[in-house]
């Protein structure tokens, strides 16, 4: 489709009504929730609703110390063209713009009882941010995200008015309400196999999506990736997949999962040019998308060559930053089947449990009225928090602070700048981790060549003649975005692989756990955890781990990626059976990550991958 950038000229919408759920489609307004709009008329009396006096809330502010938008130095916007030939590292010395790391710039955070505001658009208080609210989430901060992200991440989105807004819990619980507004539950042995709803995902890819959507009945279907991304085309990707679709394993998936940028957990990024064509074949074979995208604003120029630079934007944000960044589906999606999930769990804390939904409004107004009689909405402590330290004090009047230096809000300009830093911070990490990867991604015997030696009589001459043997361990591709390198190990050149003694899989499992001991002491996640058929796992999985440079502590990365390398080149030198059989000792015992189960050390990741 040719885009215009005139509103005027959008199409509407398409009513993707077909693809709710059946209990979905039944699902009323809350008759309770509709007396809410009425609770903020000023001086109104209120005894319609079972709402507790706020006078009575043990809390009477919220306060915490809090970063300065601009405590993180920022990472170059564009590409260097010509790439460097020394690491990217060199130009990312520095990390804070503040003198002392020990004690940054901060400011005083106060969420007060009552701001004394009247327009609940600027109401940030505990009296209002604690007390029974409307399910799209508490109305200054509504109000605030749903300009934000029309204004600013997502300027253009080419459909009549716009897409809508609603919080929620976390970007587990936007996932977990759009399957269960988007497919019926199904079981085998009771429901027919043609009504068998499916979910397509890549072919490594978060769990946690395949976990929620798994007990639902869903079929999951895998499609093939490579380096960027989800493939459109050729053997196994896309339109493979849709055009070949087999009917005896159910309905072809009208469904789509995917990660766009740092792909977890293979940290491949989608260019605009391949979204595109997937985004025809899904309107072709009429799939919703499903993007989810906590590491959208974590895109590494440093990775990227100029000739790959994000094109110009049809409407700018008004920021370089983001207008620098691979914009979303929603920017192609003139038809409305775009579902975006966005979170703060990684730009403020996992812990918040705090994102949005943006989607066309007839879909967002049905996972409204799923929110009203389940979560009702995010909790008010985190909510009013995140508001105050955005948006600030609405007034002269307003006794809270926000996280600016002058008591302010960090506004979205602060915001922005918040999250530039942040990208400068992983993108120094993933550098540091990559440098010593590369460095260290082969395992060297060094020798003499015994034909010679008896040719060569001098001592100093046999050194001459000595040779370094290289043996290629693993490789990886230098992430463009997310938090994650994927690393791909070839075990078929592992000596006791070449010797027959020892098969691949068996070798991966005893590498992991030669890396948990002394003196490596590195836990990675295993491919199988990230495989979403059992199919993936036995074939294929046992060759990938999954390392996060951000979880390290900044000033041990390097260290922690040394101590990984190492491992590697000495489980490379292990020439002796027995040697693997003892690491994996507990493993053949039923202990550990058997072939179809999961080690129980391994299932402690699961929740945090």
């Amino acid at each position: 489709m040719a885009y215009t950038t005139d509103p005027a000229s959008f199409p509407k919408p398409i009513d993707l009504s077909h693809h709710l759920s059946r209990s979905t489609r039944a699902r009323e307004a809350s008759s309770v929730k509709a007396f809410y709009k009425y609770f903020a008329i000023p001086g109104i009396a209120q005894l319609a609703g079972g709402l507790p006096s706020d006078k009575y809330f043990p809390y009477d502010t919220l306060e915490a110390k809090v970063a300065h938008p601009n405590r993180w130095k920022p990472s170059p916007n564009k590409p260097i063209d010509p790439p460097e030939t020394d690491p990217p590292t060199s130009r990312f010395a520095s990390t804070s713009i503040s003198a002392s790391k020990d004690e940054p710039p901060a400011s005083r955070l106060v969420v007060p009882h009552d701001s004394g505001a009247q327009d609940p658009l600027r109401m940030i208080d505990l009296k209002s941010a604690l007390q029974y609210g409307t399910a799209q989430g508490y109305p200054a901060l509504y109000y605030f995200i749903r300009q934000f992200t029309r204004n600013n991440l997502h300027p253009f989105v080419p459909y009549k008015e716009g897409p809508e807004v609603i919080l929620t819990c976390g970007s587990t619980d936007g996932f977990s309400k759009t399957i269960q507004a988007l497919s019926d539950e199904w079981s085998e042995g009771h429901d027919p196999v043609d009504e068998r709803p499916g979910l397509l995902v890549e072919q490594y890819c978060y769990m946690n999506a395949v976990q929620t959507a798994k007990p639902r009945g869903l079929n999951i279907v895998p499609v093939a990736i490579d380096d960027e991304g989800m493939l459109a085309t050729g053997k196994g990707g896309l339109q493979h997949v849709l055009e070949n679709w087999d009917a005896s394993r159910g309905r072809r998936p009208h469904l789509m999962y995917t990660v766009t940028i740092g792909q977890n957990p293979t940290s491949g990024t989608l260019s605009v040019a391949r979204r595109t064509e997937l985004y025809a074949l899904c309107v072709q074979y009429d799939i919703i998308i499903v993007e989810d995208d906590p590491y959208w604003y974590l895109q590494f120029p440093s990775s990227s060559p100029a000739a790959t630079a994000t094109p110009k934007p049809l409407k700018t944000s008004g920021f370089e930053f983001l207008d620098s960044l691979i914009p979303s589906y929603l920017s192609l999606d003139y038809q409305g089947r775009v579902v975006r999930l966005d979170t703060f769990s990684k730009t403020v804390a996992p812990g918040c449990r705090l994102g949005w939904i943006t989607a066309q409004p007839a879909l967002i107004e049905r996972i409204l009225r799923i929110t009203e009689t389940s979560t009702q909405q995010p909790s008010g402590f985190v909510q009013s928090m995140i508001a105050e330290l955005i948006m600030g004090p609405q007034s002269a009047a307003d006794p809270g602070k926000g996280g600016a230096a002058d008591g302010s809000g960090w506004k979205v300009d602060g915001w922005v700048r918040w999250l530039e830093g942040l990208r400068g911070n992983y993108e120094r990490r993933m550098n540091a981790m990559c440098d010593v990867l590369d460095a260290g991604k082969h395992a060297v015997k060094a020798g003499r060549r015994k034909s010679l030696d008896a040719l060569v009589a001098d001592a100093d001459a046999q050194d001459e003649w000595a040779v370094v043997e290289t043996t290629q361990m693993f490789d990886f591709v230098r992430p463009l975005g997310g938090m994650f390198v994927w690393a791909r190990f070839a075990f078929a050149s592992h000596p006791l692989a070449k010797a027959n003694q020892v098969a691949a899989a068996r070798l991966s499992q005893a590498l992991w756990v030669f890396w948990t001991q002394k003196p490596y002491k590195c836990l990675v996640a295993p491919g199988r955890i990230f495989a979403p058929t059992q199919e993936i796992a036995d074939d294929d999985s046992f060759n990938c781990f999954r390392l996060c440079f951000a979880a390290c502590p900044e000033d041990e990365v390097r260290d922690i990626s040394q101590r990984f390398v190492e491992g590697a080149q000495a489980f490379w030198r292990i020439k002796r059976k027995a040697v693997i059989d003892e690491l994996l000792k507990d493993e053949d015992e039923g202990m550990g990550m058997g072939k179809g189960g999961v080690d129980a050390r391994v299932a402690l990741l699961t929740g945090m991958c």
